[in-house]
């Protein structure tokens, strides 16, 4: 291949044109002069030449070669990582509490404008239609929020007034009996929310000792602690009552089967078996007259004691008896030892799941209109 040798003037006037033309590219000023693009190119450089550039020149200036293509491509893969290493940085901020979904809608609301939705997305690895719905329902989601703060607050009264006592089933019913068209579900989630539950069983102190002598006592409730009728059937026990200094006082019920409601009890230092007499004789006085009644206990000593079995004859009872040791023979009168140590509130505020969640006397007054309405009826 033969060089062709070109004048410095040439050379210098091919130049000057490459630069007055700032809209045409090496190739076409070079191919206007008749010459190699490679050789303009190598003057252009030799004399450092430069012309004004614009949109327009960048446009219609020369194709980057294959290298500087690369470069290029290079340097953007460089700033995107930068720039997602400096979205994660951001974003960590906002999972501090915990990476949930919501923290994650809320950092693409909050820097959807410098980053775009999209991009915001990926890197977090949401789905935009997700993120979209979410912002969609944010009013919704704020009404709700405010709904949930207020129910909150009256749960708190409930469940204050219970003495931290009631749970779920107490609490949903005490509240619809205000008034309050509410879900359980939902008062268990914002429960949960708030750090609120109801009364938990703790391991009992033990209070009943057999009688090594007891005279046989048949089981006249076979587990069925119902009722049709109040003062019918009553159960009773003795459980402890925790004090200050390590000591104890103890408690004797009498429990109507068909209410629940506590007929009769007595508090004592001891566990003789005047402790169970007089609790079956304070629900003499609250009922008046428990003949024709069954009682039934477990074989405790007090219960299987001839005193006690004196005062039920004169109280016109009759005594009955579980199976000695099983303590689902009584397990009604276990349930209420286990979750009232309250008495003074038993009776009248104290919701049962058994009787529609309502308190003892309330369900004695339903049961006697339902009595007085049949009766005028016949």
């Amino acid at each position: 291949m033969v060089m062709k040798n070109y004048p410095p003037q040439f050379k210098a006037d091919a130049v000057a044109l490459y630069r007055s033309r700032p809209e045409a590219t090496i190739r076409q000023v070079a191919a206007d002069l008749g010459i190699n693009p490679e050789t303009l190119r190598n003057w252009v450089r030799a004399a450092g030449a430069s012309r004004p550039r614009g949109r327009r020149a960048e446009a219609l200036a020369e194709p980057p070669t294959l290298l500087e293509a690369e470069n290029a491509e290079l340097r953007k893969k460089v700033r995107e990582l930068e720039e997602e290493r400096e979205i994660l940085r951001k974003a960590a901020k906002y999972f501090a509490g915990g990476d949930a979904l919501v923290n994650r809608f809320q950092f693409v609301a909050d820097h959807q404008r410098r980053y775009g939705v999209k991009r915001l997305c990926t890197i977090l690895g949401l789905s935009r239609s997700s993120f979209y719905y979410w912002r969609r329902t944010t009013s919704a989601r704020a009404a709700r929020q405010t709904a949930d703060a207020q129910l909150a607050a009256r749960i708190r009264a409930v469940h204050r007034a219970s003495e931290g006592t009631y749970g779920v089933p107490r609490i949903t019913a005490e509240l619809r009996e205000n008034g309050e068209v509410v879900n359980h579900k939902r008062i268990a989630r914002v429960m949960k929310t708030i750090g609120l539950a109801g009364l938990r069983l703790r391991r009992r102190h033990r209070t009943t000792v057999p009688g090594p002598a007891a005279a046989k006592v048949p089981d006249l409730i076979g587990r069925d602690f119902t009722a049709d009728q109040a003062n019918t059937r009553y159960v009773g026990d003795i459980t402890y009552l925790p004090l200050a200094g390590g000591k104890f006082r103890y408690l004797a019920t009498v429990i109507d089967l068909a209410s629940r409601r506590l007929a009769g009890w007595a508090v004592a230092d001891h566990m003789r078996a005047d402790l169970v007499i007089d609790a079956l004789h304070a629900a003499e006085r609250t009922r008046g007259s428990l003949t024709g009644a069954v009682f039934h206990s477990d074989h405790g000593a007090q219960y299987c004691s001839r005193a006690f079995a004196d005062a039920c004859r004169k109280a016109g009872v009759t005594q009955s008896m579980g199976a000695i040791g099983s303590s689902a023979d009584n397990a009604l009168a276990e349930s209420f030892n286990a979750t009232c140590k309250r008495v003074h509130r038993y009776n009248s505020v104290r919701r049962h799941s058994r009787l529609g969640h309502r308190s003892p006397i309330a369900y004695e007054r339903a049961l006697l209109t339902t009595s007085t309405t049949l009766a005028a009826a016949a």
